[in-house]
């Protein structure tokens, strides 16, 4: 009895790990996305027309506050993996 109660508390401890190492990879992933997406509408103001170069560095200010969002959340889902 002693037995299966260990297996089962291990295998909790096991899934909740796994569920945070998850959450992590992908917000991270999702950071590293915008990221990209800010880096290409920068270069796509640099070099576009005036009307159009205001409209790409706006929606590069907001690929930069979404990417800093999901790094911030997947640093605070690291926190949370249990050691």
């Amino acid at each position: 009895m002693k037995k299966i109660l260990l297996a089962l508390a291990t295998a909790a401890i096991c899934s909740v790990s796994m569920a945070q190492v998850g959450t992590t990879v992908k917000e991270g992933a999702k950071a590293t996305a915008e990221k990209a997406k800010q880096a290409g509408d920068e270069t796509k103001a640099a070099v576009s027309s005036e009307p159009n170069k205001s409209v790409d560095k706006a929606k590069a200010q907001v690929h930069k506050a979404k990417a800093h969002h999901h790094a911030k959340a997947a640093k605070d889902a690291a926190k949370e993996i249990p050691k």
